[in-house]
């Protein structure tokens, strides 16, 4: 999915959401200048898909027509399919970069993060029959999916084969900072390659 259907689609809920929102505000949700938020509201007039309607002479109405309607179904679908193609991607290649830990019987992983590609860490985990031991994170001090999370910095008082970073925000930074902190680059598994 491309940027400008993914862009379509958040300005398509928002209005879909809140049908009083504002240029301000849905420059905001959508990560763009307001003077960019007015052209991309324009197209969206000019495709049919949304209507605005004047309430005063300075504030408009936006509303999304049936033909808006059936955009914002068909894009949430293609976001679906594309993101239900990213998971299986992902787990694949989790499933293949734990591999060799089975195989060398080295079965007690830790992950680091608790985000939803935590979620895919946790469940591959789980599927290659590798031992939790440990949630690191940055906070510590709560539970991801049942297990306390640990602060990283507690690492060395829990003996763990692998850790899973379970990151998509700049895993080479994180990489990089885990090696710094002593954990051993070869005990380290990431989600996407750097």
């Amino acid at each position: 999915m491309d940027v400008e259907a993914r862009r379509n689609l958040k300005a398509l809920e928002a209005i879909a959401s809140d049908d009083r929102v504002t240029q301000r505000t849905l420059a905001n949700k959508l990560g763009i200048a307001l003077g960019l938020t007015n052209i991309y509201l324009k197209r969206l007039v000019r495709k049919g898909y949304v209507k605005c309607v004047n309430l005063q002479s300075n504030r408009l109405r936006y509303l999304l027509t049936p033909k808006g309607i059936t955009e914002k179904t068909r894009l949430t679908y293609e976001f679906m399919e594309y993101s239900l193609f990213l998971y299986r991607q992902v787990r694949d290649q989790l499933r293949s970069g734990l591999q060799p830990f089975v195989l060398q019987d080295r079965k007690r992983a830790a992950i680091y993060g608790t985000g939803e590609a935590a979620d895919l860490a946790y469940l591959s985990i789980a599927e290659i029959g590798l031992e939790l031991v440990a949630v690191f994170d940055d906070d510590g001090a709560r539970t991801f999916l049942g297990h306390a999370v640990r602060h990283i910095d507690t690492h060395a008082q829990v003996e763990f084969d692998l850790m899973l970073v379970a990151t998509l925000d700049r895993p080479d930074e994180v990489l990089g900072r885990l090696v710094q902190l002593g954990i051993e680059p070869e005990r380290l598994v990431t989600i996407c390659r750097g």
